[in-house]
């Protein structure tokens, strides 16, 4: 398991720096079909620049802002915070800033760069639904995104992600308001240009690009996560319960968007186990593995 850990940093490093290429050259070619030649490049690099330092230091606190989660009162939810601390104690972690979101699906997720800079936000539906050793097993599971450093490339993927479906939606609508053609400065014949035509598809296919990434963050992840949780609370069926309330529960968690999806402990936007004609399709996109398949793994341990 402990190798497994180090693999998973080494990997975010790659997805890290994966993001950030695809970034840059989304905004390369941003500045390519805007037609402002050298300087609208400069500009689009600046701002994919901007955004992947912004992502580092200020992306948990986005993640949070848009969940719409609220500082957890140490009065109103003492159960959580000391479930929180004494799980903390045990792993030997700094206890995270916690939080509240307003809302009736179950759900939970940890955000923050590293484990002295860290969060964990939960449903109302959460604490509503899940009873105290259940909700150890999810609180565990977050901790242990933590402590794997998994909350690093999440809580990065999701300014990057929103920051190159931004860019590529400005280039496409700016192209479209000119007739699908931008005349650039010393290229009387832009549409000829083969740059351009490969600035174009690259634009088409950045956020299918960014979206398979993002699945990438969390699918294996998240099954780590399950089994470090385990360890740390030495008590494997708190957490399968958790997750059998997970999967029987069909409410969609509304505070998710598709920016933080891989976020969650469970897949929180709607068509989960679609079977229909595009459900092969839209698996191919799932931020988690199947919570069917986390809770058989669980009950082998």
């Amino acid at each position: 398991m402990f190798e497994l850990i180090r693999a998973n940093k080494r990997k975010s490093v790659l997805l890290i720096a994966g993001f950030v290429v695809v970034l840059t050259l989304v905004g390369a070619a941003f500045g390519l079909l805007i037609g402002s030649g050298t300087v609208g490049t400069i500009v689009a690099l600046v701002f994919s620049g901007s955004m992947a330092f912004l992502s580092y230091w200020k992306a948990d606190a986005i993640a949070l802002a848009v969940s719409r989660a609220r500082p957890a009162d140490p009065q109103e939810y003492q159960r959580l915070h000391n479930l929180v601390e004494g799980l903390c104690i045990a792993g030997g972690l700094p206890k995270p800033r916690i939080y509240v979101v307003d809302d009736p699906a179950p759900n939970a997720f940890a955000t923050g760069r590293d484990p002295k800079h860290a969060a964990i936000a939960v449903t109302s539906g959460l604490l509503e639904k899940l009873n105290r050793v259940e909700l150890e097993g999810v609180l565990a599971h977050e901790l242990s995104h933590i402590r794997n450093y998994d909350i690093l490339v999440s809580t990065l993927a999701v300014t990057l992600v929103g920051a190159i479906a931004l860019l590529t939606n400005i280039a496409v609508r700016m192209m479209w308001w000119n007739g699908g053609r931008v005349p650039r400065e010393g290229d009387r014949n832009n549409g000829n240009n083969p740059l351009a035509y490969i600035g174009f598809a690259l634009l088409i296919f950045a956020p299918i690009i960014a979206k398979v990434m993002q699945a990438a963050v969390s699918r294996k992840r998240e099954t780590l996560a399950d089994i470090s949780a385990c360890q740390l609370t030495r008590y494997p069926p708190g957490l399968i319960s958790a997750l059998e309330k997970l999967r029987d529960d069909v409410s969609v968690t509304h505070s998710a968007s598709t920016a933080t999806a891989h976020m969650w402990i469970e897949q929180p936007m709607s068509g989960v186990g679609d079977q229909g004609h595009m459900g092969r399709w839209n698996r191919l996109f799932d931020t988690h593995p199947p919570l069917e398949e986390r809770i058989a793994l669980l009950r082998e341990l």
